[in-house]
Order: C-alpha cells, then sequence, then structure tokens
C-alpha cells in the first residue's frame, strides 16, 4: 500500500505476551514502513560530447567489450594458438563489429515487430530498419551475426578453425556483456518486471509505472559471475571448443535465470521471448560441449 509517497507493509498479526497467551494488536493486521535500499540514480545516457557528437554510455560498453577481446586475443600466448598477427586480429575484430551490427539489428527489428505489430511503420519508413542511433540492439541477433561473420573471416585463414577462434574470442567477454547490462539500467531500458513493493531493492524507473526488479542488475551480476568459470576451464587447457561451448551454454542458463525478473516482450507456453532463445541454446552448447570434449582436438600450446 502506498501511504503519504512510501510504501507500508501489511504485517499479520501475531502473539505477544508471556505465559503462553497470545495478544493480538486490535485489526487483522497494521503497517510497517519499508524503506528501499536504492533510487534511480537518472545518469545522463550521454557520456560526454566531442563537439556536435554526443558520445553515449551504450556506445562505449560495446568499445570497451571489443577491447577486451582483443587484448585477449592479442596477448603472445593468444596470436601462438590462432597464428594470427596483431593486424589480423584487428581484421577480425572489424568482421565482429559489422556482424554485431547487423545481426544485432535484423533481431531487434524482428522482436520488435512481433510485440508490436508496427511492421507498417517500418515499411513506411524504410531508415528505420537501420537505425542503430536510435537504440535497439538483439543479443542472440548479434551473437549469430558474428558467428557467421567468424565464418566469412576464416575463408581467408583456413588453417584456423571455428572451435579455436571462438575459445580465444568468448574468454572476456562476460565483462563487456556484464557492462552493457549496466548502460541498460543506466539509459532506462529492459526493466524488469513490476515486483512486491515491499522488497527493498526493487526500484522506480522513471518511465515505468510501479516498482520493478532491477533485472539489468541482475543479468549483470549473472554474467560477471560466469568468468571466473570460463577462465577455470580455459586455465585447464582443454580440447578446442571447450571453452567456446561452456560460454555458450552457461550464457543459455544465465540468461533463462534473468529473464525470470525482466520484463518479457513476449511470451509463448509461459516462456519469454528471451528464454524461447535461451533455452535452446542451452541443449545446443551441450550437444557441442560433449561433441567437442570427445572429439578431442588441440591447437597448438597455450
Amino acid at each position: 500500500m502506498l501511504v503519504g509517497g512510501s510504501w507500508r507493509s501489511p504485517v499479520a498479526a501475531r502473539p505477544r505476551g508471556g505465559g503462553g497467551r497470545a495478544e493480538v494488536r486490535s485489526g487483522a493486521a497494521y503497517l510497517a514502513p519499508v524503506t528501499h535500499w536504492f533510487t534511480y540514480p537518472n545518469i545522463d545516457p550521454i557520456a560526454f560530447r566531442l563537439g556536435p557528437v554526443a558520445v553515449h554510455w551504450y556506445g562505449l560498453s560495446y568499445l570497451f567489450g571489443f577491447i577486451c577481446v582483443f587484448l585477449w586475443m592479442n596477448r603472445p600466448a593468444g596470436r601462438r594458438r590462432l597464428g594470427l598477427t596483431t593486424d589480423e586480429i584487428q581484421d577480425f575484430l572489424v568482421y565482429a563489429l559489422v556482424g554485431v551490427l547487423i545481426g544485432g539489428r535484423v533481431g531487434f527489428v524482428i522482436a520488435d515487430v512481433i510485440t508490436q505489430h508496427n511492421l507498417s511503420d517500418y515499411l513506411a519508413h524504410p531508415l528505420n530498419f537501420i537505425a542503430v542511433w536510435q537504440g535497439g540492439m538483439a543479443f542472440h541477433g548479434a551473437l549469430i551475426g558474428v558467428m557467421l561473420f567468424s565464418v566469412l573471416y576464416l575463408r581467408k585463414h583456413p588453417r584456423l578453425r571455428f572451435s579455436v577462434l571462438f575459445d580465444e574470442v568468448v574468454v572476456l567477454l562476460p565483462i563487456g556483456i556484464g557492462l552493457t547490462r549496466v548502460v541498460n539500467f543506466i539509459n532506462d531500458e529492459l526493466v524488469g518486471r513490476v515486483c512486491d513493493p515491499d522488497q527493498p531493492y526493487c526500484i522506480a524507473f522513471p518511465n515505468y509505472t510501479g516498482y520493478r526488479y532491477p533485472s539489468q542488475i541482475f543479468e549483470g551480476i549473472l554474467d560477471i559471475l560466469v568468468l571466473p568459470i570460463v577462465l577455470l576451464v580455459y586455465r585447464r587447457r582443454p580440447a578446442d571448443g571447450v571453452v567456446a561451448w561452456t560460454w555458450f551454454t552457461l550464457y543459455g542458463i544465465t540468461r533463462s535465470i534473468a529473464e525470470i525478473w525482466r520484463e518479457p516482450g513476449f511470451t509463448v507456453f509461459g516462456l519469454s521471448g528471451g528464454q524461447l532463445a535461451a533455452i535452446p541454446q542451452i541443449f545446443v552448447g551441450l550437444g557441442l560441449l560433449i561433441w567437442s570434449i570427445r572429439r578431442g582436438k588441440h591447437a597448438a600450446a597455450r
């Protein structure tokens, strides 16, 4: 119940007093104040400006993620295992960036049309199909885009296998993904479901009604928790592909869990759109993980 701008929680009457006798406060319940731990920080989505150009936190999170991937791949052990020079690794990241932009945007437009039924709007304004500057990227679309463009890149390097390449790509990927979820929180987007306002960790977002789960932060924490697991697997020097498909499987698990708190764009048989993509990802990842272990191929020493 909202009383005077703050939430007060109904608490059931309980026994009081001694000697085994129960006293009950008058009335069925009394109101206890609830103090929320956090208030929405209202951080400007624009990090800074360079003249007329506005640099957004969202773009910086992507840039930081790409830098992390580059630094990991470009370390001496990474270059030896991949058989690539620094320039060739930079070339791969260009392919990956194009895959992220095309795949992420296509995935977003498909989901947007399904949930908003606004195909006519896109057809009337075709520029909106590619308007990434207005926001709107789908993670699973970006993932598929990167994988497809990686296959194109591998045609230039026939000695390099997909499994080896992606083993190196995914190790620090949880940092970039986790940071992007924090930026989703800053941008007041991808908010959580309406939650019981009596929960002290619920937050009132500026552009949404009611108190909601900070699902972006929950998901970011889950993403970061994957990092030490992937690093541990990598240090054990498993067969090629094991690291990649371990991360792939774990992301499916963490995303499926995070969707419990996230406001769904649409649901099918009780599953959100994110879960419809993430749950099959778990089974695909497990299958390929087992296949990689049984295959047992190893590239150059790390």
